[in-house]
């Protein structure tokens, strides 16, 4: 019996090992990936070779060795880039002083526009300037009594127009009755109606439009005084703006050119001194226009009778001239007012004669004067005013001119020029008998190709 005892034994220990091998796999069995393949060693059942091979596979895919990339916690290419925040700080920093930079720009526009008008003031004044200061005065100095000069000539002016306007607006009110009684007796005897001073006034007094306007008017006082203000404080800023750049002329051309190379000095002192020749012309043509059409408005309200000639004579020349787009309609509404007063027909007169001078001036006298003092084509004139209109209004005419006349000249000794060609079709002659000629040749050619062997 010993031996089936030790027999038994023995079975129990395999057994026993056995199932200590399932339990406890061995250390060389261990999960070994090499390139794209593992082998799992074990000596277990199917359900746990199929476990490990299933680890075995996971783990290939997640080395990258093999299959899809499966992001696992802790590998850095399931992470962030670091670039990215920064990236994005960035976009959002530039998109903020973006509209930051937009609110401001549409806040100062107004700001910008009065230092342009009077930068281009302080180059039209600055040939008067630089006369006094090479005689010993200072710049300062100079500037101011150039301006002073200037604000006496203007008040005074709007001082005696003024006068005459209320005078002219009295006469006019005291003689309304009268006017309204020649008026209703043409309107009787022309349309054979029956209309009387009283019931017109009436129905004057009484009608919805007038007691409307009556109080809009009242209601737009303030309106208006905040409007003279707001021009009185502009006015006051172009003037200051424009003191400063003609005063220290010098040193703001010093401040410009000492963050330049030489070369460059060079060419933005060249560009200052065009600029000052390109405004001081076209201040020039304007002053003959408007010394022009005083002269001509002069001339009809003599031959009307119309009083105070001479003072509305030099309302129209330099209020068309100096104020653009809507100067010719003020220039032309106040001798229409007065020389209604003397006789209603008067005024049509005016009108007339200023649409028609209005029409000259533009198509004839303006650019044969503007292409000789500042040296740029009618057309190039026509359409820098209009384009100036577009983006600046008012101002923008006022100034497009000289600044398309700077640029122009400016530009000009950049581009090389050549000798043009002896040849008359540059003149817009052609050699019409030898363009006949060759007509003909090539007709008679033409036919002889297409026609028979013997070439008829």
């Amino acid at each position: 019996m010993a031996p089936t005892d030790d027999t038994e034994t023995t079975s129990a220990t395999d057994t026993t090992k056995t199932t200590d091998t399932t339990k406890t796999p061995d250390p060389t069995s261990a999960i070994k990936v090499n390139g794209a393949a593992e082998t799992a060693v074990t000596a277990g059942t199917t359900d746990a070779a199929e476990a490990m091979s299933s680890v075995g596979t996971a783990g290939a895919a997640g080395r990258g060795d093999g299959g899809g990339k499966v992001p696992v916690s802790g590998d850095p290419a399931a992470r962030m880039p670091r670039w990215l925040p920064r990236a994005l700080v960035l976009a959002f920093a530039l998109y903020a002083c973006f509209l930051l930079g937009n609110w401001a720009f549409h806040q100062l526009v107004g700001l910008l526009v009065n230092i342009l008008l009077a930068f281009f003031l302080a180059l039209a004044i600055e040939p008067a300037v630089g006369r006094m200061a090479a005689r010993g005065m200072r710049r300062g100095l100079a500037t101011f009594l150039v301006f002073i000069a200037v604000l006496i000539f203007g008040v005074g002016f709007v001082v005696l127009l003024g006068s005459m306007l209320a005078g002219q607006i009295v006469d006019m009110v005291e003689n309304f009755p009268q006017y309204l009684d020649s008026v209703i007796r043409w309107i009787n005897q022309t349309f054979h109606t029956d209309l009387s001073r009283v019931e017109v006034q009436d129905s004057l007094l009484s009608s919805d439009w007038l007691q409307k306007y009556v109080q809009n008017s009242a209601s737009g006082v303030l309106d208006v005084s905040a409007t003279v203000l707001g021009g009185l404080f502009r006015l006051l800023t172009i003037f200051l703006f424009s003191f400063y750049f003609a005063a220290d002329g010098p040193r703001l051309r010093r401040a410009l050119c000492s963050v330049l190379p030489p070369a460059r000095q060079a060419e933005v002192l060249r560009a200052w001194e065009i600029a000052v020749d390109k405004t001081g012309g076209y201040l020039y043509s304007r002053g003959l226009m408007a010394l022009i059409s005083g002269l001509a408005h002069f001339v009809l309200l003599e031959i009307l009778d119309v009083p105070y000639a001479p003072a509305l004579a030099v309302w129209v020349g330099l209020v068309s001239q100096f104020i653009p787009t809507i100067g010719t309609y003020l220039a032309g509404a106040l001798p229409m007012l007065i020389a209604f007063t003397v006789n209603p027909w008067y005024a049509l007169w005016v009108l007339g004669f200023v649409v028609i001078y209005q029409q000259f001036e533009n198509y004839v006298l303006q650019p044969k004067l503007t292409s000789k003092t500042v040296d740029i084509h009618p057309a190039v004139a026509f359409g820098s005013v209009i384009a100036g209109t577009a983006l600046l209004g008012a101002v923008g005419a006022l100034i497009a001119i000289p600044a398309v006349a700077t640029l122009q000249a400016f530009l000009g000794a950049y581009v090389k020029r050549y000798d043009v060609t002896d040849d008359p079709r540059v003149h817009g002659h052609r050699r019409y008998g030898e363009a006949v000629v060759a007509r003909l040749q090539k007709a008679l050619h033409h036919k002889k190709e297409t026609g028979g062997p013997d070439g008829t």
